[in-house]
């Protein structure tokens, strides 16, 4: 003879019976879930339950908790009325050893699965305008998807907030949320939920205006008094109007005769983007594989990249002969093309796919890279970059990578 004269037999699927939301409120304190769970499991005037779904924050010390219960039937089925007023005075009694409130309403009529894959929303400011957060609900709202759960990434140097969103294709939704950023000012990264956002392995960074501030060969130009020409030529170069290698040319020509010795002031001179350092250390603890792939000069990255500690670097090498620059380039130029062959070989070189990857630039030439890494992201980029890649960002943060990535701030602070 069995033990339970009457077992019952939980089915496969979640019941069919009556289901309710019981909504905690209130200053947060040890025991208040535990409270919570144990009367439901153990009050006598309630139905075998099953608990569906959970979700618990709590925000500068106030618990919000939601919990849906479903009946599950023993004898029959269960009148909903029956079950919702038996847990209202479980509620009650919550209520009263915890001081905390206990809403009770039924949820039978939100059974109906939302379709499209689920996708991380990253929201960036420095500070976030409640009009940001407006606008993105507002656009979410419009292309059909549900806001699940909002959670903080960080606060420093950016307010980050992750919003995971259910029903929206994902097109539809990037095209909305980047006329929100656009109209508000803050940053709106858009990823799929899954494995795939955590398990990226290797980064590689842009190094003009991305790792570094500014542009080094404007820098070498200037010394040679030929600044406002190359400025003209770069600016083009970086809006896609002029094709990279031809840009290049021209401009290091415009540097023939300089003394080698302009090459270590300029290095000694460079000033890395805020958060660049955290950024690299950040990720090199966590496994990753960092490095640079530049249009700029070997001259000046190996020597970078070695004081960084990174993994590897690629770059065009400038012609010296008798200590002077000749104007030319030694070797295969590193343009467009080059830079996304450049991150397939250190990929390849690592075993890690391409899929796996991350891609950091803000200008035309760093598209193709941009565009073959997992994750492609433009920072502080051009028009034309920020419209192509998979997502853009305009902080002036470098670790501001690490929040579209999905860390925290705790996270990024264990890692230094």
């Amino acid at each position: 003879m069995p033990l339970d004269p009457t077992p019952r037999v939980r089915p496969d699927s979640p019941s069919d019976g009556p289901r309710a939301l019981l909504t905690v409120t209130g200053a947060d304190r040890p025991g208040v879930t535990a409270r919570l769970f144990g009367a439901l499991a153990g009050d006598a005037g309630v139905p075998p339950l099953e608990v569906v779904d959970v979700e618990q924050v709590v925000v500068h010390g106030h618990l919000v908790l939601g919990v849906v219960v479903g009946a599950l039937p023993a004898d029959g089925p269960v009148d909903e009325d029956a079950f919702l007023t038996a847990l209202a005075t479980l509620a009650d009694g919550v209520e009263a050893a915890t001081g905390v409130r206990v809403a009770v309403e039924s949820a039978s009529d939100r059974r109906a699965a939302v379709s499209g894959r689920a996708h991380h929303v990253t929201l960036l400011g420095r500070p976030v305008p409640p009009s940001a957060v407006a606008g993105a609900a507002t656009a979410i709202a419009g292309v059909g998807g549900n806001i699940d759960a909002i959670r903080r990434l960080s606060d420093h140097p950016v307010t980050a907030l992750e919003l995971t969103v259910s029903g929206a294709e994902a097109t539809a939704l990037r095209t909305a949320l980047a006329a929100v950023a656009t109209a508000t000012g803050a940053d709106l990264a858009v990823e799929p939920v899954g494995l795939a956002r955590r398990s990226k392995r290797l980064i590689v960074l842009d190094v003009d205006s991305t790792l570094v501030r500014g542009e080094v060969i404007d820098e070498l130009a200037a010394r040679a008094g030929r600044a406002a020409e190359v400025a003209r030529i770069t600016a083009a170069a970086m809006n896609g109007e002029l094709d990279f290698a031809e840009s290049l040319r021209a401009r290091v020509a415009t540097l023939a005769g300089l003394p080698v010795e302009v090459l270590d002031e300029v290095r000694e001179h460079l000033e890395l983007t805020p958060g660049a350092r955290t950024l690299i250390r950040t990720l090199q603890r966590h496994g990753f594989r960092c490095g640079i792939v530049s249009g700029g000069f070997t001259q000046i990255t190996d020597p970078l990249a070695a004081s960084l500690g990174l993994d590897f670097a690629a770059a065009n090498t400038l012609a010296v002969a008798d200590g002077r620059l000749t104007g030319g380039l030694v070797g295969e130029i590193v343009d467009r093309a080059g830079k996304a062959r450049a991150l397939a070989r250190f990929a390849g070189e690592h075993g890690i796919p391409l899929e796996q990857t991350v891609a950091v630039g803000d200008g035309a030439n760093d598209l193709d890279m941009l565009n073959a890494a997992g994750l492609g992201i433009a920072f502080n980029a051009k028009p034309v970059v920020r419209e192509q890649a998979h997502t853009a960002l305009n902080q002036p943060y470098l670790d501001a990578v690490l929040q579209v990535l999905g860390f925290t701030r705790d996270e990024v602070l264990e890692s230094l």
